[in-house]
């Protein structure tokens, strides 16, 4: 007989009747649940979070105390009654204290939150972000509306992106960083507006489990992209026409060439209107 996990629920949550709760969520003490909201098997919720209407959050997720999650975005002209977009949360989240995860401002979309991520305090997620699996955000990094974060990106503290900003997989942020154009993946980047990029992220390609032959294309492609005459525009088409590049490569190629069609190197932005 398959065991049944008890769903736990303090008396002074408030749960609007048509959110729907899964076996063994924990709901803490002063927690707000909204309208259309479905939580997952086995997630937690400390005391005093607020989670918003139509909010999605999958299996196992941990949310620590003061947390607000899909609350209103932070968009001057929304008040109350402002018809808004979803937010998607993954499986397997852990979200500390103070967190701000904000829904998508368009009414037939959402911002989307994979699986497996840290988000330490105070982290804030703008409004129709696209966040991916295994990223690591230090305290106080600030996410603006439109950005896409790929999987294994680890930010340290206080790092702040730019709308429509871009990070690839596997980048590491150093902290007070300040982002405000597209970063290829596999990289180190720090400094603030602009930001710079100082070299490959070593360690994130042995947590992204790449063999010793990967690593080295990818090595040697940064030193094809920064290190060689000419601009970065340049070398990465001079890069698009050699034979044999791994998908490794060709992600950091397209990056380089996909951010340039915007005038401040921010690919996402010539979505805009």
């Amino acid at each position: 007989m398959k065991d049944i996990k008890i769903m736990q629920i303090h008396p002074s949550a408030i749960i609007h009747k048509s959110a729907k709760l899964a076996e063994g969520v924990t709901i803490g003490p002063n927690c707000v649940v909204g309208s259309g909201t479905s939580i997952g098997e086995g997630t937690l919720l400390d005391a005093n979070v607020v989670v918003g209407k139509d909010v999605t959050i999958g299996k196992n997720n941990h949310f620590f105390a003061n947390c607000v999650i899909g609350g209103m975005p932070q968009i001057l002209g929304l008040n109350a009654d402002s018809s808004i977009g979803r937010l998607a949360i993954g499986d397997g989240n852990t979200v500390r204290e103070q967190v701000t995860i904000h829904p998508s401002i368009y009414k037939d979309d959402q911002t989307e939150i994979g699986s497996s991520n840290l988000l330490m305090i105070g982290v804030h997620i703008g409004h129709d972000c696209k966040l991916e699996d295994k990223i690591v955000m230090s305290n106080y990094t600030q996410i603006s509306g439109h950005c896409k974060i790929g999987t294994g990106v680890w930010l340290s503290g206080m790092v702040l992106m730019h709308q429509f900003v871009t990070v690839g997989k596997w980048c590491y942020a150093a902290g007070l960083a300040g982002i405000n154009h597209d970063v290829p993946p596999f990289l180190i980047v720090s400094g603030h507006y602009p930001s710079k990029v100082r070299g490959v992220n070593k360690r994130g390609l042995v947590r992204a489990g790449l063999d010793e032959k990967e690593q080295q294309n990818i090595l040697q492609a940064y030193k094809k992209l920064y290190r060689k005459k000419g601009t970065l525009l340049e070398n990465a088409k001079q890069l698009a026409a050699e034979n044999q590049m791994d998908e490794n490569v060709r992600a950091m190629v397209d990056t380089v060439i996909n951010s340039n069609e915007h005038r401040f190197g921010r690919y996402l932005e010539t979505f805009r209107h």
